[in-house]
Parts: structure tokens; C-alpha cells; sequence
């Protein structure tokens, strides 16, 4: 028998229950972080036998070209915490797809998709006392792989490093779910035909960090994106993926922008879609202008908006403000559309509802 792919070696350092339930008992988000992670490291052309261990800090040459050249990719989801007291996983095989096409862009090795899983199944279920028990609460992944060949040539790393840790995370909307409030930004792009788009890279997010402050000036949470080329055609909202519910022909519609090269596959995304039918919805993809949008919301056949993405699942947006002008999306106020969807895709992740799509992975 052929050895196993991860090599576990316990932390001798675990929090005791009381202090894991301290630090449990209000973590946000992204905030605290659990006693191990994984990591694995790919040279001579081939991943290396992993290892589970302590979390700690990462040791890098100041060479490493991924702190020069941006060769940094990233995924993010989740485990919850089931009824029967089981553990389980939402959609974990569709984060390793798009983390492999995400490594592919960024002329990156593809991590296996089978290691991908082994690495989260074993890193969970030796933290798996991590895993929050309250509906709305979960125990939040995230894999990342660098380079890390210390050389400074321009040209792809021959050594990279996947590191896999996780940290429990409280529910996103603690005071309840509420709509935000979203800035056009016109003076920015996140992504042009041919770049990173679709890709979920560092680079991404660090180009983004302007507009973000620039929507905050504007008294505003979040910045939508438009198109690189007309500047009109709507993309994404910070990292999150858009929805639009329109009354059409006397049936509610979920639509989304199609997806060009420039948009993030989300898997929420791709999630909702599938599950708009379970609902009743029809769901569609198509390119969507601002001048369309603001159209639609005056003459009714908008009703809402939403953005969906791992992290908070769904969030209604209420006020939409650009240069010129500023209007409303169902007076201010959560719509039925969108918390039908969200509590219907809660339901499922954590074990309530009948996972008909067979999402749910256990651990």
C-alpha cells in the first residue's frame, strides 16, 4: 500500500476547549484561525508528499518571486455543522476546479483535485471541534498556492508552495441581514478581455482596494465594476457575483451578467442558478447595462438586487449610487426573492433542507 498523500503531525500546542471556546464565541470573520494547516510543496515538477501540522508562520527568501512577480492564487469555502452531529462540505470539488484554472492563468502547477479534498478532509476533521454549531455560522477554508523559487528573472516559478488553513467563521449579518449600498465606479475596472478576470488571483484583489475606498468616500459598502471596454455593461460587485430579479411575462427571473472572461465563476453563482428552479424562478445569464438597470428598477420590471459569494452567502442591495445619480431598489428593503434564496441555500449547507443537487460533501 502506497504511502498517504498527507503526512499528519499534530500540533502539541492545541488550545484547550476553553480557550477555543473563547475565541469562538464572537469570531467575525476571517479573525481567528484553528490549531493546524496544510501544506505541500511542488518542485522537480511534481507535488511533494504534504504535511498536516501546527498553523504557524511561513518561512520565505526575500527572493521568492511570488513577492515580486504576483504568481498567488486563492479559493475559499465551507464546512458546516450538520444535525446528526456529522460535518459536511459545500461544493468543495467545484473550489479545486476553479483553483486548478485559476493556476493555469498564472502559469501555475494544477494542484490535483483529488489532493485538493484528501488535504481539506484531513485538515477539518483534526480541527473538526473548530466547526461553529449555529445556523448561519461555519468553519471557513482557504487554500492558496505561491511561488516561491527564490530568482529574479521574469518567468514562472519552478517552486511553489499550497498551504490549506481554515478559521471558524460567526454569522456575517450578526445584526440580521441587511441591504447595502453600492458605488459605480466609472474611474475603474477590475478586469479587461484577456487579463485575470476569471481567474481568482491576488493581483485581483489588490487592484480592487482603491475603488473600494473610493465607494466608502461616497458614503457608500461596496463598488460595482463595469466593463473595461464600453464602460456601461455591469460585472461584479466587490468580489461578489450580481443578480437582478426581474417580473417577467408573470414569472420571477433571476438574472446574472453572463459570464465573458472578465467575471469570477463563483460557485454560489453557479449554485443559484441550479436552485432558482427548486423555487419556482426561472434564472438567465445576459450582459446588463447601467442605463437598462436604472430603466428596469423606474418602470417595475426590476424588483431587486442581490450579490451572492461565499462568505456571506447573499446580500440584498438597497441604494445604488454613481456620478449623476443615486436610486433605490425595493424602497431600501429586503426582498422576498432574495431571502427565499438565501434561506433555501442555508438550508441546504446545513442540513435542513434535502440536498438535491448532491452539493454537500461529508467530511
Amino acid at each position: 500500500m502506497s504511502a498517504p498523500a498527507i503526512l499528519v503531525t499534530p500540533s502539541g500546542t492545541v488550545l484547550s476547549d476553553a480557550e477555543r471556546a473563547e475565541r469562538m464565541r464572537n469570531p467575525g470573520f476571517g479573525r481567528v484561525f484553528t490549531d493546524h494547516m496544510v501544506v505541500i510543496a511542488y518542485r522537480d515538477g511534481a507535488w511533494q508528499r504534504g504535511e498536516l501540522k501546527a498553523y504557524g508562520p511561513l518561512s520565505l527568501d526575500p527572493a521568492a518571486s511570488v513577492l515580486h512577480y504576483g504568481q498567488a492564487i486563492f479559493e475559499g469555502f465551507k464546512a458546516f455543522s450538520q444535525p446528526d452531529g456529522g460535518v459536511k462540505t459545500f461544493r468543495p470539488d467545484a473550489n479545486a476546479a476553479r483553483f486548478q484554472r485559476s493556476a493555469k492563468r498564472l502559469a501555475m502547477p494544477e494542484l490535483p483535485a483529488e489532493l485538493f479534498l484528501e488535504a481539506a478532509g484531513a485538515l477539518i476533521d483534526i480541527d473538526r471541534a473548530w466547526v461553529p454549531k449555529n445556523v448561519g455560522e461555519s468553519l471557513y477554508l482557504r487554500p492558496l498556492m505561491i511561488g516561491v523559487d527564490p530568482f529574479l528573472g521574469v518567468r514562472p516559478s519552478n517552486e511553489y508552495l499550497f498551504v490549506l488553513f481554515a478559521s471558524p467563521a460567526g454569522a456575517y449579518f450578526p445584526q440580521g441581514v441587511k441591504p447595502v449600498t453600492v458605488w459605480i465606479s466609472e474611474d475603474y475596472v477590475r478586469a479587461a478581455p484577456g487579463g485575470t478576470g476569471e481567474a481568482k488571483c491576488a493581483g485581483n484583489y489588490a487592484a480592487s482596494l482603491v475603488a473600494q475606498a473610493q465607494a466608502q468616500e461616497k458614503g457608500c459598502d461596496q463598488v460595482v465594476w463595469l466593463d473595461a471596454v464600453e464602460r456601461e455593461y455591469i460585472e461584479e460587485m466587490g468580489g461578489m457575483n450580481l443578480f437582478f430579479v426581474y417580473r417577467e411575462e408573470g414569472k420571477t427571473v433571476i438574472v446574472t451578467p453572463a459570464l465573458s472572461g472578465t467575471l469570477l465563476a463563483g460557485v454560489t453563482r453557479a449554485s443559484l442558478l441550479e436552485l432558482a428552479a427548486d423555487l419556482g424562478y426561472a434564472a438567465s445569464e445576459r450582459k446588463l447595462t447601467v442605463r437598462q438597470w436604472r430603466e428596469d428598477i423606474a418602470a417595475g420590471r426590476m424588483t431587486e438586487v442581490f450579490a451572492c459569494g461565499t462568505a456571506a452567502v447573499i446580500t440584498p442591495v438597497g441604494t445604488v449610487k454613481a456620478a449623476g445619480f443615486e436610486m433605490s431598489i425595493n424602497n431600501g428593503e429586503n426582498g422576498p426573492v432574495t431571502m427565499a434564496m438565501r434561506e433555501a441555500l442555508l438550508a441546504i449547507q446545513h442540513g435542513t433542507a434535502p440536498d438535491r443537487h448532491q452539493w454537500m460533501r461529508t467530511v
